[in-house]
């Protein structure tokens, strides 16, 4: 998948039902295209999957819960199982309303190495951008600082959209959110036994470079939208409840690595 991401931006987040959802799509289609790689989907979906790290006492969770106005996430992006498909550190880190991600892609093959906190070599690279680079020492950098370690999965699948002539405005309905527990380095996209953690609701965001668009401003009258924080982490673990996902507990209150599947913890 090819990298649209905005490196700094602010975002606006909405909680909707989906029949809500349907109608926005057409008034959202009149300014923006659909991402290419929904449009060739059904659903104009595609999936996304991030198993998102954090320090033994879930220091990152309790930043958000906290209201923290400098805070990030650790997370590793990854859209499929393909062995070929890399995957990507990101640190998605928010200064009072503004939000900046660094990320940098690697071949699957050096996912352990940079857990290990070693820099990935030149051609385990899947972009020769500096700034590639730079994100994952960065990212070695906090999960060193933290000791960090993957603590849970989210997956969700996303429709989203574009300004044609440039990437900077972004909209994006991210719908079945859900979330468990992962203590494994392991990037596979079947889950377990996930919850979901806004249940039937799609999490809509209107995401700028620049200033807030005008037709943005329409769009929340027309919709009577009401700003709130939608952090598919944080409310999925507090949905989870922090302490499972802090001691690595299952569903059913069993520690992972002596639960009923027989997965251990790595």
């Amino acid at each position: 998948m090819a990298d649209n991401l905005q490196k700094q931006r602010y975002e606006y987040k909405y909680i909707i039902r989906e029949d809500v959802a349907l109608v926005l799509r057409d008034f959202v289609s009149s300014y923006l295209d659909l991402d290419p790689f929904g449009a060739t989907q059904s659903n104009l979906s595609y999936p996304v999957h991030s198993l998102y790290l954090d320090s033994p006492g879930l220091r990152l969770y309790h930043t958000t819960i906290n209201g923290d106005k400098n805070r990030y996430k650790l997370r590793i992006r990854f859209y499929e199982d393909r062995p070929k498909a890399p995957v990507y550190f990101e640190v998605k880190r928010r200064t009072n309303n503004t939000i900046a991600k660094q990320r940098g892609g690697v071949k699957r093959e050096a996912l352990g190495h940079v857990l290990s906190g070693q820099l990935p070599l030149p051609g385990q690279m899947s972009s020769g951008e500096p700034a590639h680079r730079v994100a994952i020492e960065q990212f070695i950098h906090h999960m060193q600082e933290l000791e960090a370690a993957p603590k849970a999965h989210v997956a969700y699948y996303r429709e989203a959209w574009t300004s044609r002539d440039d990437n900077s405005v972004r909209v994006t309905l991210d719908r079945q959110i859900r979330i468990e527990v992962e203590r494994k380095s392991h990037l596979i996209t079947q889950m377990k036994d996930p919850k979901f953690v806004f249940g039937d609701n799609v999490v809509l965001e209107l995401k700028f470079t620049n200033r807030f668009p005008d037709w943005f401003r329409e769009l929340v009258r027309i919709f009577d939208l009401t700003q709130c924080g939608a952090a598919k982490y944080v409310d999925g673990v507090t949905v989870l409840s922090a302490q499972s996902v802090q001691e690595g507990l299952d569903s059913s209150g069993w520690p992972i690595a002596n639960s009923r599947e027989g997965v251990s913890v790595t």
